[in-house]
């Protein structure tokens, strides 16, 4: 059984509703030990009345097996309100096996303990998973209010399994006979896992704690869940509305073409990031700009919809939630399972990059000024400009246009190409077929193994719309397993926020959209290639910061020459795109990405900073602004760059898995770094030797054994910094060439 819902893995924010105890894994330290008498004095934890009834299951979609293609869910016959009785139902069951196990006279065993508790929760997860992903991408008013019942009730459902005690003591007596069981590796790797599970979550706290630690877990889902629902709001109530020829200087012919209204002679822009940066980025309007700008970085800021209250409570929670386990702040309990082991290590890893990427900034920042004053401007650059002039020094400096690449990277061409790249790698091969879809712009595919094996179901859904959550992600609505004799395979999806393009028109993407579709298809990959039997650690595991690994490493393919030689077609003429267009396009890889590299570590930092704090730090914080700005200043963030996100909108913290875990995409980039010099090193970015280590070791381990484990096999060796900092150029020979 998989505590936890179904868990979107970021690119950028997608608001994600995952369940507290299981997105921010709380836990105890194995030594922390109660007293007698306050285990003797403490009050029972009680769990919420569920009650179904047969006539409320009548015709429920979810009670019955689903004869669809490939298991997938019915979703012409799901109904808003089969959600609520179906998870009432799932939770009675999982209720019933789960008492099934402790009621069992036996001496507990691997198979009727650890295997019977794995195997827990299905109807319940089918039931979850379906639930979660559709309030991602086709949410509404129902599924709202909904999101603020359910979750809070799988929160206490979930803690009620770590904090039963006679399921743990069953769980403890397996584990005491570990070296004596004979179990292969598998066996044994979930033994170890279950039983840390239990040990994290607080199994060993006395009974008043727990109790407590519950009471936070609920309210902390309750909060988060709140947090998202308001950004979501914030995000979608916007919109830039234009309506005369001036405002739209600047402007592509295909950007305006995907922003004009419809019905009415108008053209709409708003805060999901795609159109921002674009409209950011070519817009010679600078009051529009900084209108847009404004709007972007003071969402759910003020007002009923404010969340930075939710983030001080929320980090106060955690705090409090953190020393009943008996360690410092969040930030030490969220870390210790992961590669960086603690927020100092993770913090001092942050600076090593922060000050180049911060010194790369400020010179980017003087070139910006220089070609303002040079075209005879009379003002200072400020955040709203630097993503138009900085675009204009790029062309300035390497003749070069990034909308000259759109028409060569057309999304089913695109798409193609990265699946190429995965046939190449690792020899599957994925096939459109016809399935039920959630929303019609959904495309889905049979992935197949080098023997014509069925792999899993792979979909993808493209656009933005007002009823999704923004970014892009990867999430799944079946995992993977072999358990007693039933074989599944995973349900994987692909989310991204691309702009609808006008009816007939091609959809053609900037080249860093182009870089995340195969980002989120390196975690498809990592969920449909999986072999571990056992859904808890199968498909995309392990800790935060090696889980983008296997996504970041496969961007890396999506700008080599011989891919593009693959799939960068012009949409019209099917010219292949030029080799001096690749050319400038790489050698204008690294400019801006003082820009890039500081606003990411700002963010990264100030997740630290309000995740690290002890309780009675962070029961003193009254501002969330206030402290956001004294943490920024303090690391000496320049004012012209606002960190990639501000603590009001900052969901991958406060509303999704990543809390004390953003720097999590920065650490794996020193794995996907080193790990594709690798490949460059033999001269053949598909070199079989080393494709067939990443496969067996990478994307079909899951968690098979520790993350750092996993790369040495891979690799041969552990990572280095320096490869990162090569591409990023932030290395001394590239800082000492740039200007």
């Amino acid at each position: 059984m998989r505590l936890r819902s179904s868990l979107p893995i970021l690119l950028t924010t997608t608001a994600a509703l995952v369940l507290a105890s299981c997105a921010d894994e709380p836990s105890t330290k194995a030594d922390a030990v109660p007293s007698a008498e306050t285990q003797t004095e403490a009050p029972k934890m009680t769990l919420p009345t569920v009650e179904v009834t047969d006539v409320e299951l009548e015709g429920n979609p979810f009670m019955k097996e689903w004869d669809t293609p490939y298991g997938v869910p019915p979703f012409a016959e799901i109904e808003d309100a089969h959600y609520m009785p179906a998870i009432k139902a799932g939770i009675l069951r999982m209720r019933d096996e789960v008492a099934a196990i402790t009621a069992n006279d036996e001496v507990p065993t691997f198979g009727n303990t650890i295997v019977a508790l794995e195997t827990t929760g299905a109807l319940l997860s089918k039931v979850s998973s379906t639930f979660g992903n559709i309030a991602n991408t086709d949410t509404n008013d129902t599924l709202r209010d909904l999101e603020g019942e359910i979750y809070p009730l799988l929160t206490a459902e979930y803690d009620a399994i770590r904090f039963n005690e006679e399921l743990f003591s069953r769980v403890k007596a397996v584990y005491a006979q570990k070296d004596d069981l004979d179990l292969d590796e598998q066996d044994a790797r979930l033994l170890e896992l279950t039983h840390r599970g239990f040990i994290r979550a607080g199994a060993d706290l006395d009974t008043a704690t727990k109790a407590r630690v519950a009471e936070i877990n609920a309210e902390v889902s309750a909060l988060t869940t709140e947090f998202a629902q308001n950004l979501l709001a914030a995000t979608t109530e916007f919109k830039l509305v234009l309506t005369e020829e001036a405002e739209l200087a600047g402007l592509s012919d295909s950007f305006k073409d995907a922003i004009k209204d419809e019905d009415e002679d108008k053209w709409v822009v708003g805060l999901n990031r795609s159109p921002y940066e674009t409209f950011m980025t070519q817009s010679t309007n600078r009051e529009l700009r900084q209108q847009l700008f404004d709007a972007y970085r003071l969402r759910a800021n003020a007002g009923e919809g404010d969340n930075g209250p939710l983030a001080i409570k929320i980090a106060q929670l955690r705090a409090e939630r953190a020393e009943l386990m008996g360690y410092k702040s969040h930030a030490h309990y969220q870390l210790e399972p992961r590669m960086a082991k603690t927020p100092e290590a993770a913090e001092a890893f942050l600076l090593k990059v922060w000050e180049p990427g911060l010194t790369r900034a400020k010179q980017e920042l003087a070139d910006i000024q220089a070609l303002i004053n040079e075209e005879g401007n009379n003002f200072t650059a400020e955040g709203h400009d630097w993503w138009h002039y900085s675009e204009k020094v790029r062309q300035d400096r390497y003749a070069f246009d990034d909308a000259a690449l759109a028409p060569y990277f057309e999304l089913d061409a695109v798409r193609q190409g990265a699946f190429d790249v995965a046939t190449k790698l690792f020899g599957v091969t994925l096939e459109e077929v016809d399935t039920p879809l959630w929303n019609e712009v959904v495309t889905s595919y049979d992935v197949k193994g080098p023997d014509g094996e069925h792999l899993g179901l792979f979909m993808m859904d493209m656009y933005a719309r007002s009823s999704k959550r923004g970014g892009a992600w990867m999430s799944d609505y079946r995992g993977a397993s072999d358990v007693n004799g039933t074989v599944t395979r995973p349900i994987i999806t692909n989310n991204m926020n691309l702009i609808d393009p006008p009816e007939g028109e091609p959809t053609l993407m900037r080249f860093d959209e182009v870089e995340t579709l195969f980002h989120e298809f390196g975690h498809g990959l990592h969920g449909l290639l999986t072999t571990v039997r056992y859904e808890s650690f199968s498909g995309v595991d392990g800790p935060r910061d090696y889980t983008e690994f296997p996504a970041q490493i496969m961007e890396h393919w999506a700008g080599q020459q011989a891919v593009l030689a693959d799939y960068a077609t012009h949409h019209e003429t099917g010219e292949v795109i030029p080799g001096t267009l690749i050319d400038k396009m790489r050698q204008a890889s690294t400019f801006n990405q003082g820009f890039k590299t500081t606003e990411f570590i700002a963010a990264s930092l100030l997740d630290l900073a309000w995740l690290n704090l002890s309780l009675e730090e962070a029961n003193a914080i009254t501002d969330a602004r206030a402290f956001e700005k004294q943490v920024l200043e303090g690391y000496g963030l320049i004012p012209e760059i606002e960190p990639r996100y501000r603590s009001q909108y900052f969901a991958h913290i406060f509303a999704g898995g990543y809390s004390a875990g953003y720097y999590a995409y920065l650490w794996s980039e020193i794995l996907d770094a080193d790990g594709f010099t690798a490949f460059e090193e033999t001269g053949d970015i598909y070199n079989p030797e080393l494709a067939s280590r990443l496969k067996t070791w990478v994307f079909e381990a899951g968690g098979l054994r520790e993350a750092d484990e996993l790369y040495r096999n891979f690799r041969g060796s552990d990572p280095g910094i320096e490869p990162l900092l090569r591409i990023r150029g932030l290395d001394e020979a590239s800082m000492g060439n740039e200007g």
